[in-house]
């Protein structure tokens, strides 16, 4: 018991406590039960930012605990909303066409159907044909087993060629930078078989629920991404509790030492890449049902380089900071953007927040590196009165830097 997991880490059960009594709170003031005290509109921004809080946390694993600098995995959250949107755009399509069909004097052939599904996504691209990357949209469970597949396998195939080579530091960023830019180049394409500049829109039409108010059905999504960001702090926490956690701490902090202390260096950061990389898809594929469409802008580069803003102002290193800066980011964004900040006039010049937030986010990015490393995560350690190790009393090692007898002992 004294070596229980959830012991170790308090700081789990307090979280998983405040993101169920939030869910609860949400839940009970929206318009879906009937207090109003929450647009439905609202919900969906909340449900939103806990899908951009759960990739927060991905990206604190790979960057705060392993030390690799992503600035790709927005692309592996995209890639998990266009698998999971390739299945709401079909089926919501062919549940319209076999409608519209099912008046016809004479009935329609399964292929006559299939090809006005096709006419009715593709027609925005001059197409009616169903490219192959479509071979699977019409089931459920094969597009769901992709939401992870797919990230997961550009993650491997990217990584092992990546680390194998062991590119590291800003040339590795730049490397995962690289990746994002040419998979939205290729996107933006009409023949990449994805709509190009269109996207896939319309996903917040689930099918078979048009009876069922868009109110309740936010709460359902809102539902799942608390239960979705809850089960990956867990996972997240108990990785990096334990000895792997450890090793990934050594990576980031002196990657030729543990390299030398005979670990699988490479192994352990493919292992984190490939699994950040996974639960970004999962992020994705809740996220963007949600805000009803993506396009290729959304796994532009820009939107991997925000990801490491959030995470380092809320405290890199620490999965609470990456939740609480994501939260935090997300929410004022919407606040600044959404037209509900008022304008400060100057006289000679009138501040638009519209134009400003993000010049406003980026110089909020540099004071916290400056002036706060350990961002807004850091002031629970001042409420917790966490200190700097004071190292006197008995040396514990060889080395001028050992642990000291009284440190150990608190």
């Amino acid at each position: 018991m004294k070596n229980s997991f959830i012991l170790r880490n308090p700081s789990v059960l307090i979280f998983l406590g405040v993101l169920a009594l939030f869910t609860l709170g949400v839940t009970f003031m929206s318009e879906a039960t009937g207090a109003g005290l929450i647009s439905t509109s609202f919900v969906k921004t909340l449900g939103k930012t806990l899908c951009l809080c759960l990739i927060a946390i991905a990206m604190d694993l790979v960057w705060g605990y392993c030390g690799i600098l992503s600035l790709g995995h927005f692309a592996f959250f995209g890639l998990g909303g266009y698998m999971i949107g390739m299945w709401l755009m079909y089926e919501r399509t062919r549940q319209i066409v076999t409608l519209s069909m099912a008046n016809a004097e004479i009935p329609p052939t399964d292929q006559e159907v299939v090809d006005a599904i096709g006419s009715q996504i593709f027609g925005v691209v001059g197409s009616s044909d169903f490219p192959p990357i479509w071979s699977f949209a019409d089931s459920l469970p094969i597009q769901l087993a992709l939401v992870l597949i797919v990230p997961g396998m550009l993650a491997l195939i990217f990584g092992w060629l990546a680390f194998r080579s062991r590119v590291t530091g800003v040339y590795l960023s730049i490397l995962t930078q690289a990746m994002t830019l040419a998979l939205s180049l290729y996107l933006f394409q009409n023949d990449s078989g994805l709509r190009g500049n269109n996207g896939l829109s319309g996903l917040q039409n689930l099918p078979g629920t048009d009876a069922i108010p868009q109110s309740l059905i936010s709460i359902w999504f809102f539902w799942a991404s608390a239960l979705a960001l809850g089960l990956g702090f867990l996972l997240a926490s108990w990785v990096v509790s334990g000895k792997f956690g450890s090793v990934i701490r050594g990576i980031r902090d002196d990657e030729q030492r543990v390299r030398f202390l005979g670990y699988s260096v490479e192994g352990y950061k493919l292992f984190i890449f490939v699994m950040t990389a996974m639960i970004a898809g999962i992020a994705g594929a809740l996220y963007y049902p949600q805000a009803g469409i993506i396009n290729p802008a959304e796994v532009a580069p820009i939107a991997s380089i925000y990801l490491a803003v959030w995470v380092a102002i809320g405290g890199r290193g620490r999965l609470y900071g990456a939740v609480i800066g994501a939260a935090f980011v997300s929410l004022v964004s919407t606040w600044f953007t959404g037209g509900q900040a008022p304008d400060v006039p100057l006289g000679f010049y009138v501040v638009k927040w519209v134009d400003w937030w993000q010049v406003l986010l980026g110089l909020s990015f540099v004071l916290v590196t400056l002036f706060a490393p350990k961002g807004i995560g850091g002031l629970f350690d001042l409420f917790e009165g966490i200190r700097s190790p004071r190292r006197h009393g008995a040396a514990l090692g060889p080395d001028q830097g050992s642990l000291q007898e009284k440190e150990a002992q608190e």
